[in-house]
């Protein structure tokens, strides 16, 4: 990766990023100037009045530096040669040139700061400061200044090289499960070309020959319809199999195809009644529920539906549905308990994804025996 410009990784500047700085210039200015403006007023009545213009001339300079870095830290710096004032805009303008880290600009504004810092330190400074003292302090921070810049760039470009790798690599991640979201699904076309068409064309070979055959006697009927049934299945057991990665990760809803609604729910209840299952259907909720809501209570009573078809046919399942904006959704089913074990297969997870499905929406999902009666009790708020 192409190491960025110093333009992007450099932090948009707001109100705080504005007020500590000027905060942090006003005080650089005030430890530069208030020891000297009598030392400047001796050398001339005007020169402190004119350090204050030029440094209010400087602050309004400053806030350009970012726009043209070099120019305005080489001009700063000049003014504070003669104005102390203007040491704190001289000082930022310099640290921001640092954070861009080339040499070549280094050199010159640290050069020129040098210089224009030590005119000022002499023409101020009293006959007890030795000279020697004033070169090493002004040298020590020159360097302090530009060092500071260019740590505070390369920090700059450290989190910014970090946070866009982190971005590169999400981007990557996703483009990579999409591609293996592709290739799964394609694996499953295949397989269930290879293993549905198998068994169907098993059945349809039974159903046929079994519509044909007449001299069949009863038993070897009954032997016939049982080989169906164990292919159906066979080939239900297949396709749940097949179908059980075409699902959302987060929803455990269908990616293919429109999704059910609230409004739905009637439409699903009438369909199991002309199955041949007795359905008593209440609706007593207030409102037009969200469509996230709504298929979550939909697909609950559709599981519902079917576990009372396949463990308890011809029972009455009655169907209660409740609920208000401020009280959330209620859904209770209940049906007797068949006799017997059924012959259907079953993959024993439908309740167990209708419950993450709830808890997912924020809401809950119970499902257990009160006595000779099946309960699927769930609760979705209203607003999940």
């Amino acid at each position: 990766m192409d190491r960025p410009t110093p333009e992007e990784y450099q932090p948009p500047l707001r109100v705080w990023g504005h007020a500590w700085r000027l905060v942090l210039m006003l005080g650089i200015s005030a430890l530069t100037w208030l020891p000297a403006w009598e030392a400047e007023a001796d050398v001339s009545d005007l020169w402190w009045a004119a350090d204050i213009l030029l440094g209010i001339g400087a602050y309004v300079l400053v806030f350009y530096r970012r726009r043209h870095p070099l120019a305005v830290a080489l001009a700063l710096s000049l003014v504070g040669g003669v104005s102390g004032v203007a040491a704190g805009p001289a000082v930022l303008a310099s640290v921001s040139v640092a954070t861009h880290r080339r040499w070549r600009q280094l050199v010159v504004v640290g050069s020129v700061g040098f210089a224009c810092a030590q005119l000022y330190s002499t023409l101020t400074a009293g006959p007890e400061d030795p000279p020697w003292i004033i070169l090493i302090a002004n040298a020590v921070a020159t360097a302090g200044i530009l060092g500071w810049g260019m740590y505070i760039g390369s920090r700059r470009e450290l989190i910014w090289t970090l946070r866009n790798r982190a971005e590169r690599a999400e981007a990557e991640q996703e483009l990579r499960v999409a591609q293996a979201r592709g290739n799964e699904q394609a694996r499953i076309a295949r397989e269930m070309h290879d293993v549905l068409a198998h068994r169907i064309s098993q059945i349809s070979m039974h159903a046929g020959a079994l519509a044909f055959r007449e001299d069949l006697d009863a038993d070897e009927m009954r032997s016939s319809a049982a080989v169906i049934q164990e292919k159906a299945h066979e080939a239900l057991t297949d396709l749940r199999g097949v179908l059980g990665v075409l699902r959302d990760d987060a929803t455990g809803a269908r990616l293919r195809g429109p999704q059910p609604t609230y409004d739905d729910l009637h439409a699903l209840v009438e369909e199991a009644r002309e199955s041949g299952l007795r359905v008593d259907l209440q609706d007593l909720v207030e409102g037009e529920p969200p469509a996230a809501v709504g298929r979550t209570v939909y697909r609950i009573v559709q599981e519902g539906l079917t576990n009372a078809r396949k463990h308890a046919p011809g029972a009455v399942v009655t169907v209660t549905v409740s609920g208000t904006p401020e009280a959330g959704l209620d859904v209770l089913m209940r049906n007797p308990i068949g006799f017997g074990r059924t012959t259907t297969p079953g993959a024993g997870l439908g309740l167990v994804g209708l419950t993450e499905r709830a808890e997912l929406r924020g809401g809950r999902l119970e499902a257990g025996r009160d006595g000779s009666t099946f309960v699927l009790h769930g609760w979705i708020p209203w607003a999940a």
